[in-house]
């Protein structure tokens, strides 16, 4: 490739990118994502990634193409790509991998055993959709919870969880966690690569 292609892929990635944070933020006005607006994304995100090598564009078009697989954009799903969507927008760095240090993040990371136990799955997960995220769980041998539970074995942090997690929809969920955790609960509190790594999915 010259350096004149090299260049000029760069302008189209930076352009569509610039647009992408535009095309986010208006998504973002009313404050919530409806499966006409996910559409509207998949649409713009089809389009642009013909031409794009951006890891954003292809990342975002193949989670929101999973999402509208079913022709259905649930409410976990529409609060998943809304968080995606403000971490596009600025709220705060593109692609952020948040520092495990402001995490209530378990310390040491406790062995991860999949068998017969229990995962919750919150925040944007890089591995993939929520439903590609419980899949791989329960081809493992777990099950996925519904919600945070006493009975819950362990809290998986999607990695684009970032330090204002505690303002996120999310955040009730890690909450919660910590709160049992707190009480004596045997709740772990794991990170996202830690759960991919103990199921040899990297």
């Amino acid at each position: 490739m010259d350096l004149f292609t090299r260049f000029n892929r760069k302008s189209i990635d930076d352009r569509q990118v610039d647009t992408l944070i535009g095309l986010s933020k208006g998504l973002l006005a009313d404050g919530r994502i409806d499966p006409a607006e996910a559409d509207v994304l998949r649409t713009w995100l089809a389009q642009n990634r013909r031409v794009s090598n951006h890891p954003v564009i292809i990342h975002l078009y193949d989670r929101v193409n999973a999402m509208l697989a079913d022709d259905v954009l649930d409410q976990e799903e529409s609060e998943e790509l809304l968080c995606a969507l403000r971490q596009i927008a600025g709220e705060s760095e593109l692609g952020e991998i948040a520092k495990s240090a402001t995490l209530p993040i378990c310390s040491p990371p406790p062995t991860v055993a999949f068998s017969g136990q229990s995962f919750l799955f919150t925040g944007t997960c890089v591995f993939g959709t929520r439903k590609e995220c419980q899949a791989a769980t329960e081809k493992l041998g777990g099950s996925c919870a519904s919600g945070v539970t006493k009975s819950l074995n362990y809290l998986v942090l999607g990695t684009y969880v970032t330090d204002s997690w505690a303002h996120e929809t999310f955040g009730r969920k890690i909450e919660k966690a910590m709160a049992y955790r707190n009480d004596g609960v045997p709740l772990s509190i794991i990170t996202e690569e830690h759960w991919a790594n103990s199921g040899g999915l990297r």
